[in-house]
């Protein structure tokens, strides 16, 4: 993926990667037709260098365990420098990783907007990848141990002795979880606390995730997604699309049960994202030296934040507390905005931040705030589908939501975007992303 990038970028950096009242919302059909050019004021700002998205691509996002694609995950979940080598990059060519769990590859372009803007680079290729077909799985603790121990030990008879002391519990492996470090729950335990504190039911977290499907369908069928590069698995056939978009039917939604908490729980595999194999990249420079080298940028980079709020409670309201502060810094309103993009983990979870973002009492009660923030329309929302159901690789997210933001802009003639998400740690992120003058 890097290396379809690799002609423009050989000696620049890669940087990896409470109860209350509220109502139900309802779902209206979004068009996935062109609108009039709006004309806005810029967000350039003087005597800052305008940063700007010059191309995105991503791997299709496939079902984890769906394609064998084992032969392919030593390449692509090498630590970035070895990556950077192995897509070509020049050995002159710094390489770093970072990490922020679900908005790894938000951290990640943000990163080079800061390196970009402080002169450190022109240029800067920026990713994510996650591969939960081959997680790690780790030894119990009391066997590394005992295998630490037994490196260093300098006598047979030390090394018989603590090989008589395994024990069949020692075999047993630690295996991974989505669950959260200081609270010990799963993600998925979380999102279905927060649906049910929010007064979100059943039913509309299973129309949200049917909306989702059925717009990534229609985007998919129709061409949108052209940020999806085919590649070949060795020794099989070539992957060119992603494989977890499935419409169904109210009714078989209806029939799935309770993936969490049980019997009585609201959210489901139906309306989670799935476990997802998959890597995206963007290509980022100084508008300068892009046009200096002949490219036409899509989009330009423009304000972000990010937040943290209690991981216990508030786990996934990171867009609640974003949106309004990135709109802020801005100067914009909600209603400025034309594109909204914001990460899909759990309908319930979409459904919450909604609710939450349409209440004067939890603006008032948990954000200092006098007004709420308000919700975007749907009909600007996630319109080629989200993380439901095109699928969720936790760290190359984030530059697929950006590279969304720049093609609906481009496709709907709108100026202003805004993409948001969530992230374990109770974090968030925001960014607001402006059209490139066609």
């Amino acid at each position: 993926m890097a290396s379809m990038l690799l002609t423009s970028l050989r000696s620049s950096p890669l940087t990896s990667v409470q109860a209350a009242q509220f109502g139900r919302m309802s779902w209206v059909s979004a068009e996935l037709t062109k609108t009039s050019p709006k004309s806005k004021k810029t967000l350039a700002k003087p005597g800052v260098k305008n940063i700007v998205l010059v191309d995105g691509v991503r791997t299709p996002f496939l079902q984890s365990g769906t394609t064998s694609i084992t032969s392919l995950a030593h390449q692509w979940i090498l630590c970035s420098e070895w990556a950077a080598l192995g897509a070509g990059f020049s050995d002159k060519t710094p390489a770093h990783t970072v990490t922020m769990a679900c908005i790894s590859s938000n951290q990640a372009m943000t990163t080079a907007v800061g390196l970009i803007a402080a002169g450190q680079c022109d240029a800067v290729v920026a990713g994510g990848v996650e591969f939960m077909s081959d997680v790690p799985i780790r030894h119990s603790r009391k066997m590394r141990k005992t295998m630490l121990s037994l490196n260093k030990a300098k006598t047979l008879g030390a090394r018989l002795s603590l090989l008589g002391s395994i024990r069949l519990a020692h075999l047993s492996p630690e295996l991974p979880a989505v669950a959260e470090f200081s609270t010990a729950e799963t993600m998925g335990h979380s999102a279905d606390r927060l649906a049910a504190a929010f007064g979100v039911s059943r039913l509309e977290q299973d129309e949200f995730a049917l909306r989702s499907h059925t717009l990534a369908k229609k985007a998919q069928d129709g061409g949108m997604l052209s940020d999806v590069i085919s590649f070949k698995v060795p020794g099989r056939d070539i992957v060119s699309k992603d494989n977890g978009i499935r419409p169904a039917t109210m009714e078989q939604l209806a029939k799935l049960k309770p993936a969490f908490i049980k019997p009585h729980g609201t959210v489901t595999a139906a309306n989670s994202s799935f476990l997802t194999d998959g890597a995206s990249a963007v290509l980022i420079m100084s508008e300068e030296k892009a046009l200096a080298m002949g490219y036409k940028p899509k989009a330009y980079l423009r304000d972000f934040v990010y937040v943290s709020q209690d991981p216990k409670d508030q786990l996934l309201l990171g867009p609640t507390y974003a949106t309004p502060k990135v709109l802020e810094k801005s100067g914009l309103t909600l209603n400025d905005i034309d594109v909204f993009e914001f990460h899909e983990a759990f309908a319930g979870q979409i459904m919450a931040n909604l609710k939450a973002m349409e209440s004067d009492w939890f603006a008032q009660t948990y954000m200092g705030r006098k007004t709420k923030v308000g919700a975007p329309p749907m009909e600007k929302f996630n319109t080629w589908g989200g993380s439901l159901s095109l699928g969720h690789p936790f760290a190359a997210t984030g530059c697929r939501l950006v590279t969304t933001v720049a093609h609906r802009l481009q496709k709907e003639g709108g100026q202003y975007g805004l993409v948001a998400a969530c992230a374990a740690g109770g974090q968030g992120h925001a960014m607001v992303i402006e059209a490139y003058p066609q």
